[in-house]
């Protein structure tokens, strides 16, 4: 009995050792993980990874959620787990220098009146229901007798669930600028409009471009005289828009600023739309509608035509020129998809359309050193037209008339990289009927020596700012990002602006205003930030289902179309027969008449079935695809599974009998 319990005993010792030298085991040995989500949801990008190992001061994230409130929405408690498992896998590649915490603001506490001093406010989930707090805070950690407000901290007030993709980029954009606090500078050249001006068509002003607001947001922006002939060395990345006539001396100012500096963003047009104004009175064409930016562009070997428009018959929007009349599709306002934006580059990677109108185009030049990665393209069923017809164009479809695809891809914004060579290679441009540095020297103390009193001595001349070294070529890389077409600015290309409360609040829809931003963050030298990708998304639709309800979507509208200019063309017909051969109206309803609604009605009776036939199609489809899914899951794979393990079986007892 005795010997039974002490062996008893003995193996619960051994059972306890051994677990806790396996916990012991498992505490030192490096941690593996393996992420084997597609997307790979659960791996931080490298981008991430060198920003938080760079890190050079201890940055705090606080997450403010309500626990409690969303004890009863599930939805909002498993986001709330994505999100905080992201911000912990931020902190175990830190280094030490990031820290992360939760706080639950209950109401009256002082946890609440935490989140209020960051600017963090309820919402609520429902409408009327409870408000719950869904946010982060980035700040910078100081010493305790540090004021508060002394410390750098970004904020991102509610963390919506449509972000999702996002969030990595965007909580590490919060880091980043807290690291950085000092806002690059923007200097930004151009005639445009882009901050507002005055409209004399209507005789009104007219409200700055949304573009500038958003850039103002991330950047310190800086307007540039376009008639000087120098830029501040201080200015870190140049943005010039629609560069037209420009003086010999600025140009050879923005040569050397990406000589020295190496980042610039340019934006060429052979029609600026924006610049046209239409009134009653008709369409009027300033001069200047067309930019360029030579010898630039040559030097940096990009070849552009500023008399040649893009079209484009697979990408033009359907637009509407007057009231009543039907959406046409206008060839020289293109809406790019995803599948003609570059998707290896950082700026264009997650981006789904960006809208431009009556853009240029933009190739290599032959024997060009200078790399060049387009971004933005047209279809191959495009061509370059001139640009004065689709100046003049009142109606789209006359486009149609002179179109003729020329069967390949034209280039509409490209990225420049590589070492360049400078345009002015004798240096900077001298103006006409200027006369030499000496002569004038020679001049003044001529004049001064007469007009000093001769019991004086000669004035002393004034220190001279030191000339700047004329650059003959790049240092290293240059990185310019070259579109030609300026109305991709423009807000009525890609969004509708609301006000609310006084306040300007964008509506997106298109990417425009995302590649500008993410052009600029490139520039700035943040391609880590940038290259941060989109981490999918956590829900898996049926894209089978979804591919199935988009054909079927088409053949909607296809007939839908048939139905309405059907129904156009009768009451033309019937307004025609309604009348005498004097344009008189006819009170009462001929038989021609009556017989043309009734084979009307027959033809809306028989389109509304086709309709309904689709609808039907769909459906039958969708039940077919999940009958398809249960056989499969039902049948099939449990089928596979057992050969196998027959197989196995087999190959086992075959190695039995060969070693017997």
């Amino acid at each position: 009995m005795n010997l039974k319990s002490l062996f008893s005993t003995a193996g619960l010792v051994s059972i306890a050792v051994f677990l806790l030298l396996s916990v012991a085991l498992i505490s030192l040995l490096p941690p593996v993980r393996i992420d084997l989500t597609q997307d790979r949801l659960y791996t931080l990008s490298d981008g991430t990874r060198n920003i938080l190992g760079s890190l050079e001061k201890p940055i705090e994230m606080i997450f403010f959620y309500s626990d409690d409130a969303t004890a009863d929405v599930p939805q909002i408690r498993s986001y709330a787990v994505r999100v905080q498992e992201l911000l912990r896998e931020m902190v175990l590649v830190s280094n030490g220098n990031l820290s992360f915490r939760v706080v639950d603001p209950e109401p009256f506490s002082e946890q609440e009146d935490l989140a209020t001093q960051f600017g963090i406010q309820a919402v609520p989930i429902t409408q009327g229901g409870e408000e719950v707090y869904f946010g982060l805070v980035v700040t910078e950690q100081v010493p305790a007798d540090v004021p508060p407000g002394m410390a750098a901290s970004e904020t991102m007030g509610l963390i919506r669930p449509d972000q999702e993709e996002f969030l990595e980029y965007e909580f590490m954009k919060l880091v980043t600028r807290v690291e950085n606090p000092d806002r690059q500078v923007v200097g930004i050249i151009t005639d445009l409009d882009i901050d507002g001006g005055f409209n004399p068509a209507f005789g009104g002003a007219t409200a700055p471009w949304m573009i500038m607001d958003v850039v103002r947001q991330l950047y310190e922006t800086r307007r540039i005289d376009p008639t000087t002939d120098r830029i501040d060395p201080d200015i870190d990345i140049l943005l010039v828009i629609h560069p037209e006539g420009l003086t010999p001396q600025m140009l050879y100012a923005i040569d050397q600023h990406v000589l020295r500096n190496g980042k610039a963003m340019v934006f060429v047009d052979p029609n600026a739309d924006t610049m046209i104004q239409t009134s009653d009175l008709g369409v009027t064409i300033p001069a200047g509608v067309a930019s360029d930016l030579q010898p630039l562009l040559t030097a940096w070997g990009v070849e552009y035509d500023a008399t040649r428009v893009l079209a484009d018959s697979d990408q033009a929007l359907r637009v509407i020129f007057g009231q009543g009349q039907r959406p046409t599709p206008h060839l020289g306002m293109l809406g790019v998809q995803r599948n003609n934006l570059a998707f290896s580059d950082i700026v264009t990677s997650r981006l789904e359309s960006i809208n431009v109108s009556s853009s240029g185009a933009i190739s290599q030049a032959e024997g060009a050193a200078t790399r060049f990665d387009p971004l933005i393209q047209s279809s191959s069923n495009a061509m370059l037209m001139d640009a004065a017809l689709v100046q003049n164009v009142t109606d789209p479809s006359v486009l149609f008339d002179e179109f003729q695809s020329q069967d390949q891809r034209f280039v509409i914004a490209a990225r420049i990289s590589g070492v360049v060579d400078s345009a002015f290679p004798d240096g900077p441009p001298v103006v006409e009927d200027e006369i030499s540095t000496d002569e004038a020297e020679d001049a003044v103390a001529s004049q001064a020596a007469d007009d000093a009193p001769a019991d004086e001595p000669p004035a002393e001349a004034e220190p001279q700012e030191p000339a700047v070294e004329h650059l003959q070529s790049s240092s290293g890389e240059v990185n310019v990002i070259v579109v030609a077409d300026t109305d991709i600015l423009s807000d009525r290309m890609w969004v509708q602006v609301a006000q609310f409360l006084g306040q300007r609040i964008p509506q997106p829809f298109a990417n425009n205003g995302d590649f500008v931003v993410n052009a600029l963050d490139n520039l700035s030298g943040g391609a880590d930030l940038v290259s941060i990708r989109s981490r999918g998304r956590y829900a898996r639709p049926f894209t089978r289902v979804l591919d199935l309800q988009r054909e079927a979507d088409d053949r909607l509208r296809i007939e839908e179309s048939d139905l309405l200019q059907t129904l156009s063309a009768t009451e033309e017909r019937l307004a025609e027969l309604s009348r005498d051969e004097d344009g008189q109206p006819i009170l009462q309803i001929t038989p021609e008449v009556q017989q043309e609604i009734d084979r009307v009605n027959e033809e809306i009776l028989a389109t509304r079935r086709r309709l309904r036939d689709v609808q039907h199609q769909l459906n039958q489809d969708i039940e077919q695809l999940g009958s398809t899914l249960k056989a499969i899951n039902t049948f099939l794979v449990p089928g596979l599974l057992t050969l196998l393990l027959l197989g196995v079986g087999a190959m086992r007892n075959r190695r039995r009998r060969a070693a017997a």
